[in-house]
């Protein structure tokens, strides 16, 4: 094989990793298309650049100075993980989908764009549980929510001072 016939083969499979790259990220915008539609933003705004971000922080209810932390080098890596999280809590996912936007987002988005996930607002999902995840004070297996609670029933608050010693 001589160096002519070596080199075209490096640009063909350059220009089918290229074609296989372009087919990805084109299905990803769709998802995210549609993901916009369902929360009633206009879908065009999946293509432009910042201003889907925008939107997005409008689709999970957080404050415009959330654009400056996303374009911030490293600040931005955190906040775009937290961004997507909101964003699956918004449609009523849960942390392992936020996973799957992060590592997955070619997969993710259309799933959460073409699947029966109804947009529920901002954040819903944190609304209910009242913080991330489980919040231990609401959780009924909490130890200290049970009749022996070593601090004392904290309900009932007692009036009577300690002893003077």
């Amino acid at each position: 094989m001589n160096e002519y016939e070596s080199s075209g083969i490096a640009a063909g499979t350059g220009a089918g990793a290229a074609i296989f790259y372009l087919a990805i990220i084109v299905v990803m915008i769709i998802g995210m298309w549609k993901v916009f539609e369902k929360a009633g933003k206009p879908g065009w705004a999946a293509i432009i650049p910042i201003y889907n971000l925008i939107i997005l922080l409008e689709i999970v209810g957080k404050p415009m100075i959330w654009i400056l932390w996303l374009i911030i080098p490293c600040v931005n890596i955190v906040f775009a993980i937290w961004l997507y999280n909101l964003v699956s809590k918004s449609f009523g996912k849960s942390e392992g989908f936020t996973v799957g936007l992060v590592i997955f987002p070619y997969i993710f988005w259309p799933i959460l764009g073409f699947s029966s996930a109804k947009y529920l607002g901002p954040s819903a999902a944190e609304a209910q549980n009242g913080g991330f995840g489980n919040n231990p004070f609401n959780n009924p297996n909490n130890p200290f929510n049970s009749p022996n609670n070593p601090f004392g029933n904290q309900d009932k608050p007692n009036d009577t001072p300690p002893p003077v010693v």
